[in-house]
């Protein structure tokens, strides 16, 4: 279980990332398209977050 949450979070990193460089790249050029990519990135940083609170408070065997 812990390394399924683990898995799903490195994944969910990797799409925020890529999320915030096209937000940053998009800010002169799209402002609107820039705060779109922004509010993406937000919603997987809570989804990280809540996997992270799941991780750590998964029991230990």
């Amino acid at each position: 279980m812990n390394t399924q949450i683990r898995n799903h979070q490195n994944k969910l990193k990797a799409k925020y990332k890529q999320l915030i460089e096209l937000a940053y790249n998009f800010r002169q050029i799209d402002a609107p398209l820039s705060d779109i990519f922004e509010y993406k990135s937000i919603k997987i940083l809570n989804e990280i977050n809540r996997l992270q609170f799941l991780y750590v408070n998964a029991p230990k065997k």
